[in-house]
């Protein structure tokens, strides 16, 4: 367990875990082994000190034990406090009295910083991590790929089809695959990416036939159609039905009814005609892996479009230090 960097509440649950905090000698072990564990944070006191679950006794995390900051970044309290309530993982520093009672020294630090020491030192560009969504803004979705370690899905790397927000795709609380695209180790910074794992044009085309009215969702609506996406690596460009020439009917992020008229590997294309668009929301599904990300734990590199194609979409994972 001490080796498997995963997402925080991974191993809340986890048998070894909860044997490990049921009592102090489970908990001394934990400390003379360094393994990281797991518990819920059940309050922030007025020292912002973190107030942890460990089943045996209470666990104490103070304030400069709460979060591990990189180079250059400041401790701000919100990053404490927002921890209430939910899993946090931590190393056994030791023991000590307060108000009487025996309580467990920990530090959040201490696990999040082996971790990304860890990954800085042995991560390889391509590299396939489990990873679990903490919050968002409008250019990405922001991740745990480890300990609380924080990585950036920048919104582009979600999918081949265009988002508006990662909203769009995810939510947060989501665990999901991801893989390693850049690592900035100066800075202590991984940058991960999504559309490599969610399969090639030709995959993605596969599902589908021509002469099939199948489900989509509009993502963009211009004046010479309407783009829909038929899932998160392919989309097409549909017309409007004769006799519906009214693009106000197609609005951003409803589903929509298409008719396949025509798919054109060469060119990457698949025209649509638009039957229908409608309120409401399609029912939200899993991610959906071309690749069994549990067997498969590195890409040297994927090509999303046919060999036929002139245009080449592409990623080739190349040793580097800098984000491109």
């Amino acid at each position: 367990m001490n080796h498997c960097y995963r997402p925080e509440g991974t191993y809340l649950s986890h048998p070894e875990n909860l044997e490990l905090l049921s009592s102090r000698a489970g908990l001394e072990r934990a400390m003379e082994e360094g393994l990281i564990l797991e518990g819920t944070v059940l309050l922030c006191d007025s020292s912002l000190r973190l107030h942890v679950d460990l089943g045996g006794m209470k666990g104490i995390i103070d304030r400069q034990e709460a979060v591990f900051c990189r180079r250059g970044e400041e401790l701000k309290d919100i990053a404490i406090i927002t921890r209430v309530g939910k899993p946090v993982c931590f190393k056994v520093l030791g023991f000590t009295q307060l108000g009487g009672e025996t309580v467990a020294r920990l530090s959040r630090r201490a696990a999040q910083e082996e971790c990304l020491r860890h990954y800085l030192t042995t991560l390889r560009l391509g590299d396939i991590l489990p990873a679990k969504v903490t919050h968002m803004e409008p250019f990405g979705a922001f991740m745990d790929i480890g300990c609380g370690v924080s990585s950036l899905l920048s919104v582009d790397c979600l999918s081949v089809s265009r988002i508006s927000h990662p909203s769009d795709r995810l939510a947060v609380g989501d665990t999901v695959y991801t893989v390693v695209k850049a690592m900035d180790r100066s800075l202590e910074r991984i940058f991960v990416s999504m559309r490599e794992l969610l399969g090639t044009w030709e995959e993605n085309a596969a599902r589908f036939e021509v002469g099939q009215t199948v489900a989509g969702i509009v993502r963009s609506v211009e004046s010479y159609g309407v783009f829909v996406e038929l899932t998160p690596n392919l989309a097409g460009l549909a017309e409007l039905r004769e006799g519906n020439g009214d693009r106000s009917l197609a609005t951003v992020g409803q589903p929509a009814a298409v008719y396949i008229k025509s798919m054109i590997p060469d060119r990457m294309k698949i025209k649509l005609v638009l039957i229908d668009s409608y309120r409401g929301a399609l029912p939200r599904s899993g991610i959906p892996y071309f690749i069994d990300c549990e067997k498969t734990r590195h890409l040297d590199a994927w090509r999303y479009s046919p060999a036929s194609s002139q245009k080449v979409i592409e990623t080739v994972f190349e040793p580097g230090d800098t984000p491109d």
